[in-house]
């Protein structure tokens, strides 16, 4: 299927504004990385703990992100998770062990705060393990009346945290664990007399990641980015020339350069996941180069037996048409799919969508408008050279004419 048929756009003589457009980008997101003493890394990177927050009704994020501010040594990070979830993800740094342990322990205690009702002297049962459940239960347990020893009370706990926790990990009425074996309405009105529960449940998805851990992640990022270059550049050069080979890595380098860029600037994280969009990226980028120089290669092929076939600036610009409708086909469906993921994919996909939605707009003009011209801006030169270099052959001697010769003889 093509879009567009016999098109013949002089795409070679265009390239000044997006080469302009390149370097303007590359130099602020890399003026941008400067100030900034370089990316700003997720806790994936940095070390420190991520937990998250499940509400009973839609929370106010704000809100969370300024008593947590207040609270926490470091600002944290807060943001909503899916839409309806009702879930907010809390992520704080600090890689020590004794660091996230504290923060952990602040972010529970300014929840109870700011959310809960501490004054009350009940237990929050949305945010109780089990052993301080069946702990605050044995001696209301005993007064009641109830007999039953301090193993039966603990698994009396367990099975009341263990119903909370596949139930959605947040109860809203105390009523709701008569389906709890073994749970008797006895120990159900202890329940209500020393437990409350508030509006939210801290205790979910605890994580954590080391110094050692981060600083091993970063290296194994930046590695698997230089490997993937690496071997592109060895494929190309032996599929084309050297200079295709290091013209496409230079487009791929440009486009991941501006990418990160562009995240500095908006001060947005290099997350895992945008980790693994910018190797997407590389391999997206990659492909699209070398189908063009694939057709510039077929049509240079082609040309070979005429005399008068066509320069090479000529073979690019018609190459780079007769890919037109393949790129805007595979670029503009793909664009519009990772579109949609950053307009309804949420937080959590929100740092790979935007590292594709820039990837794929960049990585399209870098292999007409940086890697073609790269590729005929060395062959001029070196051209250029040939010909300076070249010997200029003396004149042959000119013949003595026969005529002359006869007329001076007579």
């Amino acid at each position: 299927m093509e879009l567009f048929k016999n098109t013949n756009f002089d795409f070679l003589g265009h390239k000044w504004p997006f080469i302009i457009a390149s370097l303007v980008l590359s130099v602020a997101g890399v003026g941008s990385l400067v100030v900034k003493g370089g990316p700003h890394y997720g806790i994936e990177f940095k070390g420190g703990m991520q937990l998250t927050v499940k509400f009973a009704s839609e929370p106010n994020v704000e809100k969370v992100r300024s008593v947590l501010t207040a609270a926490l040594p470091s600002a944290p990070s807060v943001q909503s998770l899916d839409a309806g979830s009702n879930e907010l993800l809390i992520g704080t740094e600090g890689a020590e062990d004794a660091t996230m342990a504290k923060n952990q322990q602040i972010i529970m205690e300014t929840f109870a705060k700011a959310f809960g009702n501490p004054g009350s002297g009940k237990l929050d049962l949305n945010n109780v393990s089990t052993s301080q459940l069946a702990n605050r239960l044995a001696d209301p347990l005993q007064k009641a009346g109830v007999q039953l020893s301090m193993q039966q009370i603990q698994d009396v706990a367990a099975g009341i945290t263990a119903w909370r926790d596949s139930h959605g990990g947040l109860l809203t009425k105390i009523d709701d664990l008569k389906g709890v074996k073994d749970l008797t309405p006895q120990v159900l009105n202890v329940l209500n007399a020393e437990c409350y529960l508030a509006p939210y449940s801290a205790a979910r998805n605890f994580e954590s990641v080391g110094p050692k851990a981060g600083a091993d992640l970063r290296q194994q990022a930046i590695q698997a980015t230089l490997l993937a270059l690496a071997g592109m550049l060895v494929y190309i050069w032996f599929r084309f020339e050297w200079i295709y080979g290091v013209g496409a890595v230079i487009a791929v380098f440009h486009d991941t350069i501006i990418t990160i860029g562009l995240f500095s600037i908006l001060d947005k994280e290099i997350t895992l996941t945008v980790i693994a969009a910018l190797l997407t990226l590389v391999g997206y980028s990659m492909n699209d180069t070398i189908v063009i120089f694939d057709r510039i290669r077929e049509n240079l092929h082609l040309g070979r037996g005429s005399s008068k076939g066509p320069g090479l600036g000529e073979v690019i610009n018609q190459s780079v048409n007769q890919t037109l409708s393949r790129t805007i086909m595979t670029s503009g469906l793909t664009f519009l799919a990772v579109l949609a993921l950053l307009i309804w994919g949420g937080p959590v996909l929100h740092g790979f969508a935007l590292a594709l939605v820039i990837g794929i707009l960049i990585g399209t003009y870098s292999s007409v408008f940086v890697a073609s011209p790269i590729v005929l801006f060395w062959h001029d030169w070196a051209d250029g050279r040939k010909a300076v270099a070249a010997p200029v052959a003396p004149a042959a001697p000119a013949k003595p004419s026969t005529t002359g010769k006869v007329k001076a003889a007579r």
